[in-house]
């Protein structure tokens, strides 16, 4: 690679000292800093300063891309450093943080005629504000989705108040179909929400190389069989999992019940938390996992328990065993329960046009800023992450509605949990309705969503 590049290796001991010491290093994000390490110890290449280096290093001496170009960079602004230089297809991602000089580099040979002055590289300038005007674009919209109009209702409420949504419903009335169309209806991310799930997906080396920034809210969707490692992360050297690749977007199980019992359970912490920390014998990482969990499933093996169609073929036992193989404290964290019932014929012929998504996006979008207001200077983004406190205090009731909560908890044997779930589910409606108080009608809303029998 020296000899490629017109330079001279010394012919000498070498020692390479990766300070901090106990923080463990890997992946080949270091080879242009070594390498002009070396250079420099050896003469080749003038004093420097203030200057971070980050770059594969090909036999040729060109510099290739490294994963985590993003956060590295955002390191490198909050420990002082004035410029970095970045593989050259890399600079419109590190560009993203501002205050900082971004060199692109192609090669060895043409970044040492840089630092000694003979050949000067130009700076990579963008503007991150530039990279938000583009429109996201969903493959499905809510018009397309002919009939389940209480269930469109249910998700409309879930989107503007950040809330986990369950749907059970026999195969082929449109679970699935339902919870892809969920994003289009979802708030347009922020500057800083895109940033961070930007972050994520380029640790993970899945950032597109021509999305330097992304600005549509995740929507993943992983197969029952995944592992635990795989659903909250992990692995050797602690990678984000699904759960925070759904970071500000939706975390889609379909088939609820076919995921591994383990793999379902390690999720209550993450969904209450907002984060997930994967600890090892050497290092703890924390990753963001502030997600909206929606998941689908049949009520039973055969799909048609309840159907009043088609009978179903399932023994009341295997019945109860399928649907126990969720748990109570998982279903409990999840705030919005809707049954998805089979869709009559006269709905899926008609001609009559719907409600499309950028009109009931507009309103999720000004509920959503109603909480901004109401949350401003606090941690808080949105009603389903009030904690006991905030639900005391945002979502006072009236005489009628306390009447209405003591029957629901006495009927529905609700936890406490379930409760502030009400409240909280009660507070996203009346924010929909541009109501400052919440009402009984706004309640009763909130109550149907739990569950209608015990799983």
């Amino acid at each position: 690679m020296y000899k490629n590049s017109g330079f001279t290796f010394p012919m000498k001991r070498l020692t390479v000292n990766l300070a901090p010491a106990d923080l463990p290093k890997e992946g080949p994000a270091y080879d242009l800093s070594i390498a002009v390490g070396i250079l420099l110890a050896s003469g080749q290449v003038s004093s420097i300063s203030s200057s971070l280096f980050i770059g594969e290093l090909s036999l040729d001496g060109s510099v290739r891309h490294a994963d985590g170009i993003l956060p590295m960079v955002s390191a490198a602004k909050e420990g002082g450093f004035e410029r970095v230089f970045v593989p050259h297809s890399d600079a419109p991602e590190a560009s993203l943080i501002g205050g900082l000089e971004i060199i692109p580099v192609e090669g060895l040979s043409r970044l040492v005629a840089h630092l000694n002055g003979s050949e000067e590289i130009t700076p990579y300038k963008a503007d991150p504000g530039a990279l938000s005007t583009k429109s996201p674009e969903y493959p499905i919209d809510f018009a397309d989705i002919r009939g389940q109009e209480h269930v469109k209702r249910a998700l409309e409420v879930a989107a503007a108040g950040g809330h986990n949504v369950l749907m059970s419903g026999p195969p082929g009335a449109g679970k699935t179909l339902l919870a892809r169309a969920l994003p289009s209806i979802l708030p347009t991310m922020s500057i800083d929400e895109a940033l961070e799930v930007t972050k994520i997906y380029s640790v993970r080396g899945l950032l597109p190389a021509d999305t330097p920034l992304i600005m549509e809210r995740p929507f993943r969707s992983p197969h029952h069989t995944i592992s635990h490692a795989g659903l909250v992360g992990g692995g050797g050297w602690p990678k984000p999992g699904e759960i925070s690749l759904a970071h500000h977007g939706v975390l889609f199980l379909d088939e609820l019940p076919e995921f591994g019992y383990r793999v379902l359970e390690v999720m209550r912490q993450p969904m209450e938390d907002r984060v997930v920390t994967i600890s090892r014998a050497k290092t703890a990482l924390t990753f963001p996992a502030n997600f909206m969990l929606v998941g689908a499933m049949n009520p039973c093996p055969c799909g048609y328990f309840g159907d009043p169609v088609k009978e179903c073929s399932c023994s009341p036992a295997i019945v109860t065993r399928y649907q126990k193989r969720i748990s109570g404290p998982l279903l409990d964290r999840i705030d919005i329960h809707v049954e998805v019932p089979r869709v009559e014929y006269e709905k899926l012929a008609s001609d009559l046009s719907l409600e499309g998504s950028e009109s009931i996006r507009a309103r999720v979008e000004a509920a959503r800023e109603r909480q901004r207001q109401r949350f401003a200077g606090t941690r808080l983004a949105c009603n389903a992450e009030m904690g006991p406190g905030e639900v005391r205090g945002y979502c006072r009731v009236d005489d009628g509605g306390r009447s209405l909560l003591r029957s629901a908890m006495q009927q529905l044997q609700m936890s406490a949990r379930a409760f502030h779930r009400i409240l909280k589910l009660a507070r996203t409606i009346a924010d929909l309705a541009n109501e400052e108080g919440i009402t009984t009608a706004h309640l009763a809303e909130a109550i149907q969503y739990r569950p209608r029998r015990q799983m």
